[in-house]
């Protein structure tokens, strides 16, 4: 079976939201860098930063990041 990785929406809802990286970054309490890394896949959240950002952007976890095959 094919190991799942994290995909996620992070740009297209921190941008629909009207974010830059680094006021994201601020809202949670990292640095601009690991929003980047997160969301370009170089990077797997924590579960706990995972729903610090669904939090800060207003949507639900699971609307943030995926399991893709």
């Amino acid at each position: 079976m094919a190991r799942a990785t994290l995909g996620n929406h992070l740009k297209s809802m921190r941008v629909q939201a009207g974010l830059t990286q680094a006021e994201l970054a601020e809202r949670v309490g990292v640095s601009r860098k690991t929003v980047n890394t997160v969301e370009n896949g170089v990077f797997t959240p924590s579960a706990t930063l995972a729903l610090q950002l669904a939090r800060a952007l207003g949507v639900p976890v699971e609307a943030l990041f995926f399991l893709q095959e």
